[in-house]
């Protein structure tokens, strides 16, 4: 699905998405008009602009996800502010793409997004790694430990909170795809997340990933 107020803009995206092989199962130019779609039409991934004519692109995604707790969500902006990026990731958005993106890089953050994997424009995920760890206040009361990760899964983790897929972690690490899902599965029931997003959100807010 993909929301912007912008008709030629908003065409043109859902018509590289259908090029591509996707079904775009929606378009809409309103907020609170794409949520109401999005129930009947139930996205697996909403292309979503911040800023629309009614509501803000973060007020959207948090109707969305009351509507889909499933779906993700990729904003696509011509805003690259830090604010605006750290209000779409806390509401929950997947990942985060200037406009000025190219169509390969686009369609590359729509396979990622679909796949679960955290998606920025390149220098925002440090943008984002960085905010949270100046703004985010522990979970933990004092004293309190951390559930106990070995050192491989807290490199996988950081590397996690960096926006970085499996393959790329793989690579990274001389690992095998599967060792690195592993890895991720481990970490995720330690900590009892559910997904990478929740994931990504905790290692943020534990101020990993320098």
């Amino acid at each position: 699905m993909v929301v912007d107020d912008h008709p030629m803009w908003r065409e043109g995206v859902a018509r590289d998405l259908t090029e591509a092989g996707y079904l775009v199962v929606a378009t809409s130019g309103e907020g609170r008009q794409a949520i109401r779609v999005a129930r009947a039409t139930r996205p697996d991934v909403v292309v979503l602009d911040l800023q629309l004519p009614d509501i803000s692109g973060v007020e959207v995604i948090h109707g969305l996800l009351t509507e889909l707790p499933g779906v993700r969500v990729l904003m696509l902006s011509a805003s690259g502010e830090q604010q605006s990026v750290l209000d779409a990731v806390k509401a929950g958005a997947t990942g985060y793409l200037i406009k000025s993106a190219g169509p390969a890089e686009f369609l590359a953050a729509v396979r990622s997004t679909a796949a679960g994997e955290t998606v920025f424009t390149p220098g925002l995920a440090g943008l984002v790694l960085g905010e949270y760890r100046r703004l985010a206040v522990s979970p933990e009361p004092p004293g309190d430990e951390l559930p106990r990760l070995t050192d491989r899964e807290t490199e996988v983790l950081r590397l996690v909170a960096k926006g970085m897929s499996y393959k790329q972690i793989a690579a990274r690490l001389g690992l095998s795809h599967r060792t690195v899902q592993n890895h991720v599965q481990n970490t995720l029931g330690k900590l009892q997340l559910h997904n990478r997003v929740e994931l990504t959100r905790y290692a943020i807010e534990q101020g990993l990933g320098d």
